[in-house]
């Protein structure tokens, strides 16, 4: 590899940890969001962590209030991402318990909580030094 490092190298790609786009990873990201939205989700964090971790290129930390909301927003995101991009998550877990479900989409992961979670882990002070990406809910 000549005198890059890995590091180097990977992050000289112009593809994101799955092959996507770098628009394409923020473009899901976005869906993501709205999905979670559409289901009263509150609290809806985005953060590109591709400049500070190799799991992906965004995170998005969401809030939801029952183990039942929880569940209908990590539906409503695999129905809204498949649509749109035609994509499954990876992996999925935490849905039978559903106090904290993780979905895998290789350049995105999306945490979905209740409160209690969220606030006991606090992933954003964790992922604090990610940029935060703007997220304005469409009425």
């Amino acid at each position: 590899m000549s005198d890059l490092t890995q590091l180097e190298y990977s992050r000289a790609q112009s593809t994101t940890t799955d092959g996507t786009s770098s628009d394409e990873a923020r473009g899901l990201i976005m869906t993501v969001a709205q999905a979670a939205d559409d289901r009263k989700a509150v609290d809806i964090v985005l953060l590109r962590v591709s400049e500070v971790c190799f799991l992906a290129d965004y995170f998005a930390i969401i809030t939801g209030f029952s183990n039942v909301q929880v569940r209908a927003i990590s539906q409503a995101i695999a129905d809204q991402v498949e649509e749109e991009w035609q994509r499954l998550p990876l992996r999925t877990q935490g849905l039978s318990d559903a106090s904290w479900v993780v979905m895998d989409y290789g350049d995105a992961i999306i945490h979905i909580l209740k409160p209690q979670e969220r606030e006991f882990y606090n992933l954003e002070a964790f992922w604090g030094h990610a940029e935060r990406i703007d997220f304005s809910p469409t009425p």
